[in-house]
Order: structure tokens, then sequence, then C-alpha cells
């Protein structure tokens, strides 16, 4: 697929770019077909030159231009300006307040429902306890075991 893209020819700390026209899979600073442009990005305001005509018979060929050499075409007028698409809202995350539906009533959610035996409906993983090799049922913690009262404590 041939590009149009930016060719960095400046020194270090000094960019200076040129608009190359070149095949995808060259290297950035490599093999070009052909030079349409230059763009020298530090004084106030920015040398842009570019060949309107060469940018055009270009295009109706196929070639794509980068990210970076459309927005400089867009700012000099070679190209129009793509409308982009409206982002979404982020989802808000649910308040600490209890769900209502749309009768206002309250909803619980899902993930803290627990069925009559006392497992987890649609939980997590971690709500199930584990039973050890050997089918043995898992000892419980020291929180949860009886400590035998002695009689004479």
């Amino acid at each position: 697929m041939v590009k149009i893209r930016l060719k960095r020819i400046g020194a270090t700390k000094r960019p200076v770019y040129r608009l190359v026209v070149a095949d995808s899979r060259s290297p950035r600073d490599g093999r070009f077909i052909e030079a349409i442009g230059f763009y020298d990005p530090l004084p106030n305001p920015a040398v842009v030159r570019i060949d309107v005509d060469r940018v055009r018979l270009w295009m109706q060929r196929g070639a794509r231009p980068s990210d970076t050499a459309r927005s400089l075409l867009v700012q000099q007028g070679v190209l129009a300006a793509t409308p982009r698409p409206a982002r979404e809202p982020a989802r808000q995350v649910a308040s600490a307040g209890p769900a209502l539906s749309g009768a206002g009533e309250e909803v619980a959610p899902a993930a803290t429902e627990r069925s009559e035996a006392g497992g987890a409906v649609g939980g997590s993983p971690e709500a199930i306890p584990e039973e050890p090799r050997g089918g043995v049922p898992a000892a419980t913690g020291p929180a949860d075991a009886e400590i035998p009262e002695e009689a004479g404590a």
C-alpha cells in the first residue's frame, strides 16, 4: 500500500520533515517514491510547502495519508476535514444507594442475591467453599470454629 507520510530529515533536537509518498513497508526515513512537500515545525508560524497537484494525483492513485500527514493536509486546506464520530459518554458506576426500577421499586443487584440454601446465585466462585482433594470438606477457619469451654475456666 502506498502512503503519504512524513520523513524526518532534521538534526538532533531540530526536526524538519519532508512529505513523501512511500511504500508502507519501507522504513520511516528510508526509501520513498516522491517528495511532495516540506514541513518545518519550529519557526512561529511553522513553514509548510506542499505540491497540492501531486498530493491530489497520488490520492487518486490510491495513496493513503498517515494521521499526521492528514492533519497537515487539512491545516493547509488540501483535504477536507473528516468529522470524527461522537464519543459515547462513559458509563456511570452504580451509586451506593439502592437501584430503582422504572416503577420506583428497589431492585436487588444479581450478584448479591442468595438462594434458600445459602449459595450464591450468579455470584463469583469465591463465594463457594473449596474442598481439598479426597472429597473431605475443608475445615472452617479459626473465627468459625467453636472452641470448647473448659469447666474450670
